[in-house]
């Protein structure tokens, strides 16, 4: 079972070119996958059977799992199964039985106008560390992409001159504007600050933590909270949030959604369609509030 797990993780990066944080998901959830069965006495991937993969479905709707983790560690035994069948390690792809949970989808957290403004005003020093930041969460809320594409970005992928960031995730790539506001922190960093956190002078990373390597998503994540807490915002945020702030605010500001959904990098128009959802349910909560016979 290791080996075929191992060979669908050598698939994954040499193949599919997936992303670090696909394959540690993939492998986090196949390892969990495996010794599941293996506690059940079943040590051979042809010797699985469609009951094996709804028990373990079962045993995690048991365990307290939301159906959001399900349905992805669903979709990880599907991605393994297609590929085992296509490589001839099992006789046929019984994962088809499967079924993810319905998910109910969330209307995500957001910041008002004001709280982002008080968030990015926070690194208003000079040193390299605050120039740095003030770069990153100018940059976040302009484009609206990932944090795991924020601190994977490299000098070659974005233009100051145009105004724009090249973002890639792997065989796709998209293009996304950016403002004055991005560009004047970002100016003032590469000019002011970047060579004096970098360790490699020939690193093309864009951002680096002040080790001079390569940041991490927590080491952002309590960046985000740090300056969340010294601007006196209550409400909890999170390392979407920025992300989810964009995109509400430039919907609610007359933004398509077919606009949004490609800055985003969205495959499915409806993921975007929530924050048109958010809108029209902040339009019916004026209403009541200020319609005379609301």
């Amino acid at each position: 079972m290791e080996r075929a797990l191992d060979a669908f993780v050598f698939y994954l990066h040499n193949v599919k070119k997936a992303s670090e944080n696909t394959m540690v998901s993939y492998q986090r959830d196949l390892k969990k996958f495996v010794a599941f069965l293996q506690a059940q006495d079943v040590l051979d991937m042809k010797r699985v059977t469609q009951t094996n993969l709804n028990s373990y479905v079962l045993y995690l709707e048991k365990e307290g799992f939301t159906p959001a983790t399900v349905s992805r560690n669903i979709a990880s035994i599907k991605a393994f199964y297609h590929f085992l069948f296509r490589e001839g390690m099992v006789a046929e792809d019984i994962s088809d039985v499967l079924r993810a949970p319905k998910i109910e989808k969330k209307i995500p957290g957001i910041m008002s106008a004001k709280q982002v403004v008080k968030l990015l005003e926070q690194p208003s020093g000079t040193s390299p560390k605050e120039r740095r930041d003030k770069a990153m969460l100018e940059l976040l809320y302009a484009t609206g992409i990932r944090v795991s594409e924020l601190i994977s970005l490299r000098i070659m992928d974005i233009n100051l001159q145009m105004g724009f960031i090249v973002c890639r995730d792997a065989d796709k790539e998209r293009i996304i504007p950016f403002g004055k506001q991005a560009r004047k922190a970002l100016l003032q960093y590469m000019e002011d600050a970047r060579e004096t956190l970098l360790q490699d002078k020939n690193d093309p990373l864009l951002f680096v933590n002040c080790s001079g390597s390569a940041m991490s998503r927590q080491g952002f994540w309590k960046l985000i909270k740090y300056y969340a807490r010294k601007a006196g915002i209550e409400d909890e945020i999170a390392p979407h949030t920025l992300r989810h702030s964009f995109a509400a605010h430039l919907v609610e500001n007359g933004a398509d959604l077919r606009s949004v959904q490609e800055m985003l990098g969205h495959s499915d128009i409806s993921t975007t369609q929530i924050y048109a959802n958010m809108n029209h349910s902040r339009i019916r909560e004026v209403y009541e509030k200020a319609h005379p016979r609301g």
